[in-house]
């Protein structure tokens, strides 16, 4: 056999009460893999056993340790009636399995029960033995690596990123199977429990496998997403980026390094790719939809492009046959893979040659019942057939490469949004293959690339543009061409020159739609998505120029669909690029009536838009060097122009419509107010309030501005769900509670880390669901990270003025820091009874289990906590080790839910057994931290009437070891002083 797992169970504590008469439990554990179940011996009348058992062996197939979970059921023995569940144990084998992993799991594990929640803990070690497996047909795929991260790991360099990889696997859902009718809620439960760890473990080696012919190591970038289609079945879905990684074990990997993340993003952590390197040989197949019932497809490229006049300039003064020459290269490069997507996010110096804007595409489907769980052939051919428009779309655009990718469904009965979006770009082929440019090709690319600007560049033929813009030269080069704004869905590049601090800009769309069933509902669902996508990028256009912005990074757009209703949120950080031309201000223009005093209310609205600009400017301290004004930014077309600008990329883009320049200002960028509607829309335009002084926000890893982080950093979840009253409910109220929803739970989270002011939150990750009809719930994810006010104060002139007069384009000197802060600025307020906010308080763990490991010394020092943020680096600290993926998958029930506390009472008492579960795993692995952390799925259901709730939570990330940078040091000076020692001694020697 390839492989032989050994299990011991050790001891239980803090089990619940079972038998009323003694207070006190028989408890017993089976153990069970695959088809092989172990009991131990009962513990009588005890709430903490100690069963110190044997070794239960299992000898089973490595493809069997990657698909099946180990279970680990505690039960309470009854003579005369059936034994009573208490919990169960999941444990993935996964980890074990790498070269580099831990060798054992050791540790206490929460016992979780679907009904009760946590009800104790057991003490578990997990060893597995693997023999060779020389078998070339074999269908495991161990020693391949996954990482959540969207960035290469810290302690690993690239040598090939060879490109997309996906697979998804469908199956029945237990809810829905005819014996769930007979069966009690916690058997239904954990049969759904157990069904979707077996599909996430078979997912996860079959992407390996796809890796593996590729001859690849590692993907990373890896997004596992959970379908409840309902009736229709469960699908489980995954995409990631395969790449040959190489482990770092020189010395100079572990001495400490700064506290700014957009430092340390700056070494490359690729390196050039060997003459030898490994070509990709894998060809997914695209399978055909045979057999269901499909209604219109909607895709569409994303009506961003029309504002961000991503158009092209000619290939420049200098380094045009290069350009042409990267293009034809990357083209090849790239052409050998099925699909040229990247789910990475952030990217060495060197790697985005010019980005072309976001791309993006939307399909509604109907679901059908799966007939056959082994032929997921329907659900293949539409991701497909999204995958082939963004490719389309990214070609339109002068791009060879979807970097940022994502995908993402919306379902709600029988009917399913597909949505994908990314950022086209051309990358430098030298990451990609086995080095075919030349070496004076590298060299001239790289001088005619100015650092700082070159990804800015369009990467299009100006005469030959998809729709109609006007361009400018490089504010910073003045070389090449740039657009007005630049949209995208990755991360603010390390060495991007930006001019002031960023910030969180939202937009936020609800529109009510009529009940319908099937065609008709999908029908209905397809005519609203144009408009809707229309007037979600008019709101972040005008919140951007609001800003005094020029660009949006980490762009994410969510369309979810209810029974009557859709709604749109999008959340991206505005910037600042010093390359591209200062944004021109906003007017208000229309059809207005005669009447005096609503001409007077349209001034007063403008002189506040003008003053808000101002405000806005001073505030994130927006101050570029004046310049001509002939690179000033362009007007956006007018509305009659603009319909043209929805057309297909595939249609002529030969003929230019000319802009219309006569109306309003040169550089402003106008809004008609001829409706109620639009005039709703200036409203809420002018209703965000910035966030109070010492707070600042973002929804990606790194905040513009700010270089000084603390090692403070805490992490935390919020749920908020409201009931909206079916009673005159239109559009413009629809809008305004889900505005007051989105910033009251802002204010909220500002309020609850008032103390820790100054303080910056990052990767803000807001998730919108529509469980009901009526209901909506809200989730927020992020870590709030403290950085030094003092140090930024007394630096920010010195940076700023060097910045000036050398023209400079290093992000480190042109970035610029926060203002005045106050903690008590921000007044408290009452929060809604349905909300639940969990905050990241991290429990103990026992020391003798973290110094069992095969950490350095050092880790246990100071760290005796596991540690928990969405970011994929921990300030102040080093990552020495990765030791897995964490992806679990949890659902709790109560029938009692005004007893538990009400909604919020539940769901922060879910959310803080999660944060257990996933903590206990960490520290058996041997782990003090888990980066990469992300809720991807938080589904909520209420049944008020009889006094029941249900909820489903996946969470996932990246467990590993990292070691604080003050620790290094002193192993660093100790390790230093040893290697003296010797030699000193040996000085000393008298005779």
């Amino acid at each position: 056999m390839p492989g032989k797992l050994k299990v011991k169970i050790v001891a239980g504590r803090h089990l619940p009460v079972m038998d009323r008469a003694s207070d006190l439990t028989d408890a017993f554990v089976e153990v069970k893999f695959g088809n092989t179940t172990f009991k131990t011996d009962v513990y009588l009348k005890s709430l903490n056993p100690q069963w110190n058992s044997e070794w239960f062996k299992f000898e089973v197939d490595d493809e069997d340790l990657q698909d099946e979970p180990l279970q680990i059921t505690v039960l309470d023995h009854d003579t005369y009636s059936a034994n009573d569940a208490i919990g169960k144990v999941y444990i993935d084998i996964d980890p074990l399995l790498y070269s580099e992993a831990a060798t054992v799991i050791s540790g206490w594990f929460p016992i979780y029960d679907t009904i009760h929640g946590i009800r104790g803990e057991i003490n578990v070690v997990v060893k597995v033995d693997l023999f060779n497996d020389l078998n070339r047909f074999r269908q495991s795929s161990c020693g391949v690596k996954f990482f959540c991260t969207t960035s290469i790991p810290k302690c690993y360099r690239a040598v090939i990123i060879h490109g997309f990889v996906e697979e998804l696997v469908v199956n029945e859902d237990p809810e829905y199977q005819w014996i769930d009718r007979i069966r009690t809620p916690r058997a239904s439960n954990e049969a759904r429990q157990r069904l979707i760890s077996l599909m996430s473990g078979e997912l996860q080696r079959k992407i390996g496998l796809k890796v593996l012919e590729m001859r690849g190591n590692a993907v990373v970038g890896y997004l596992q997403c959970f379908d409840l289609e309902g009736e229709s079945g469960l699908v489980v879905r995954a995409i990631g980026t395969a790449c040959t990684l190489d482990k770092l074990s020189s010395p100079a990997a572990l001495l400490p390094a700064c506290n700014s993340p957009s430092k340390e993003m700056k070494e490359s952590p690729l390196v050039h790719p060997p003459s030898h390197g490994c070509r990709s040989t894998h060809n997914s197949p695209i399978h055909t939809a045979t057999g269901s019932r499909l209604t219109q497809n909607f895709s569409v490229s994303v009506p961003t492009l029309i504002y961000t006049g991503m158009g092209s300039g000619s290939a420049g003064k200098e380094g045009g046959p290069f350009k042409a020459l990267l293009r034809q290269q990357t083209q090849s490069a790239l052409e050998q893979r099925e699909f040229p997507f990247f789910t990475l996010t952030a990217f060495p110096p060197g790697f985005l040659v010019h980005v072309g804007g976001v791309v993006s595409a939307r399909s509604v489907k109907l679901l059908d019942r799966i007939h056959n769980p082994d032929e997921p052939e329907t659900r293949d051919a539409w991701w497909a057939e999204i995958r082939q428009e963004i490719k389309s779309h990214a070609k339109a655009l002068g791009c060879h490469a979807v970097v940022g990718y994502s995908e993402s469904t919306s379902i709600c009965e029988e009917v399913c949004i597909l949505s994908a979006s990314g950022t086209a770009a051309v990358l430098n082929p030298r990451f990609l293959q086995d080095g075919t440019l030349e070496s004076c090709l590298e060299q001239r690319l790289e001088e005619s690339l100015p650092a700082g600007c070159g990804f800015c560049h369009i990467p299009y033929d100006e005469l030959n543009m998809p729709f109609p813009a006007h361009l400018t030269y490089c504010c910073n080069c003045r070389k090449q061409k740039v657009p007005d704004v630049l949209f995208t869905t990755i991360d603010l590049p390390a060495e991007a020159a930006v001019i002031g601090k960023g910030c969180l800009i939202q937009a936020r769309l609800c529109r009510l739609k009529k009940k319908a069933q099937a065609e008709a509902n999908a029908t209905a669902i397809s005519n609203l998505l144009p408009f809707m996508e229309y007037e979600v990028h008019t709101q972040l256009m005008n919140k951007l120029k609001l800003k005094g912005m020029n660009a949006l990074f980490g762009l994410r757009i969510q369309i979810t669909v209810g029974e009557n209703m859709l709604m749109g949120l999008a959340s991206a950080t505005g910037v600042y690029l010093a390359a591209l031309p200062t944004p021109g201000g906003i007017q208000i223009a229309g059809k207005t009536p005669n009447d005096g005093s609503y001409e007077q209310h349209i001034c007063h609205m403008q002189k506040k838009i003008n003053d808000t600009i101002a405000k806005n400017k001073e505030l994130y301290e927006i101050s570029p060097p004046e310049i001509s004004e002939e690179i000033i930014g362009s007007p956006i077309p007018e509305p009659r122009q603009r319909s043209r600008l929805l057309r297909s990329q595939s249609e002529s883009s030969d003929e230019v419509t000319e802009l219309d320049l006569s109306h309003g200002k040169k550089d402003a960028f106008v809004l008609e107010i001829d409706d109620t509607d639009a005039m709703e829309d200036v409203h809420s335009l002018l209703t965000d309030v910035p966030p109070p002084s010492g707070f600042y926000s973002c929804n990606t890893e790194i905040m513009p501005g700010i270089n000084n982080w603390t090692s403070e950093i805490q992490m935390f979840t919020s749920v908020r769900v409201i009931r909206l009253s079916s009673l005159n409910l239109t559009n413009q109220t629809l809008n305004k509670n889900f505005n007051d929803l989105c910033e009251n739970l802002l204010k909220s989270l500002y309020f609850k880390l008032r103390s820790m002011t100054p303080c910056c939150l990052c990767h803000v990750n807001f998730t919108v669901s529509l469980p009901e009809d009526e209901l909506i719930q809200v989730t927020v994810t992020a870590v709030a990270i403290t950085f030094d006010k003092n140090q930024a104060l007394q630096t920010t002139k010195t940076h700023v003025e060097k910045s000036l007069q050398r023209g400079s384009t290093d992000n480190e000197e042109l970035l610029q820091f926060p203002l005045e802060l106050c903690s008590d600025s921000l007044p408290s307020h009452p929060f809604p009874p349905a909300k639940a906010v969990t905050v990241d308080k991290a429990s103990p763990v026992s020391e003798g289990n973290l110094r069992s490991r095969s950490a350095p010394p050092c880790t246990n020092s100071t760290v005796g906590v596991v540690k928990m943020t969405p970011l994929s680096f921990i300030p102040g600290a080093k990552i020495t080790k990765y030791l897995g993926i964490i992806n679990m998958f949890f659902i709790r029930e109560t029938t009692s839910l005004r007893e538990e506390g009400g909604v919020s009472g539940f769901l922060h008492a879910f959310i803080a057994e999660v944060f257990a579960m996933v903590r206990a795993h960490v520290a058996a692995l041997g782990g003090n931290a888990v980066v990469s952390y992300i809720m991807k799925q938080c589904v909520f259901m209420e049944n008020p009437n009889k006094n029941q709730a249900q909820c489903l939570i996946n969470v996932s990330g990246d467990a590993v070891i990292f070691v604080r940078e003050s620790e290094l040091e002193v192993v660093s000076a100790q390790q230093l002083a040893a290697n003296c020692q010797p030699s000193c001694a040996g000085g000393e020697v008298t005779t």
